[in-house]
């Protein structure tokens, strides 16, 4: 199939966007991952860093960036949103502890979505806050499933290693207590879009006191449901369009 739209430097940009997508890149693996010529994958990316399609991450690599996830914000990843609120409330009153949707952007996740424990001792995570992937069971979730070579780099500094990725791998399910905030536990659970891929994580976490050393004895299931109800929206969401584009 050709994926040439005849318009030369928009389909090098989109080339460029999805090597990127693999993860960060130099611009020696720019080069190699795109084929371009140097001086032109160079080009594009800086043109696509100045409108924020492309940022930089702390060690100067290219990686996809912020404008990004505020384009699919307004399109198709709006169903995740829009689906995400009634389910972290019913998670928030099943569980009386807050609730959170996280998604990844670089080398960091941001809660897109939250639901707050309305009153008492609780763990307040606004919408939008950027959280490290160094720690926290929602970063165990995001990384788990990632290509070797990427979880490999998220590992690097991170509170958790990779035998405890592989466990959270197998339960399908993460915990933290304490890992990235003292006396603060969480459980997650993965999001996947209909491929398949971890897109988000839905999370609770609230205090220590309440949650236990063992959070994932208490609340793995509902969390795991109400992550599975999400990733159920978004497989119902593109059979639909399947169906519409094939009428």
């Amino acid at each position: 199939m050709d994926n040439s739209s005849g318009v030369g430097v928009l389909d090098k940009a989109a080339i460029v966007l999805s090597a990127l997508e693999a993860g960060p890149s130099t611009l020696a693996q720019l080069v190699t991952a795109t084929g371009l010529a140097r001086p032109t994958a160079h080009r594009l990316a800086v043109a696509l860093e100045h409108h924020r399609l492309v940022t930089r991450d702390l060690q100067g690599r290219f990686v996809l960036g912020p404008r990004l996830g505020e384009l699919a914000a307004a399109a198709g990843e709006d169903r995740l949103l829009a689906a995400a609120g009634p389910v972290l409330g019913a998670l928030r009153d099943h569980t009386n502890e807050s609730a959170q949707l996280f998604r990844r952007q670089g080398e960091y996740r941001v809660c897109v979505s939250a639901a707050e424990r309305p009153v008492g001792l609780r763990d307040s995570i606004p919408i939008g806050a950027t959280l490290s992937m160094r720690a926290g069971s929602a970063a165990q979730i995001l990384l788990a499933w990632e290509e070797p070579d990427r979880l490999h780099r998220g590992l690097q500094g991170a509170a958790f290693t990779a035998t405890a990725l592989s466990g959270v791998r197998r339960r399908g399910w993460a915990q933290s207590v304490g890992e990235r905030e003292p006396g603060v536990a969480s459980v997650s659970a993965p999001v996947r879009s209909p491929s398949g891929r971890v897109i988000a994580a839905v999370s609770i976490s609230g205090p220590i006191e309440r949650l236990s050393r063992q959070p994932g004895r208490l609340h793995a299931a509902t969390v795991m449901a109400g992550a599975n109800k999400l990733t159920e929206v978004l497989a119902r969401h593109a059979a639909q369009q399947d169906a519409q584009n094939n009428v």
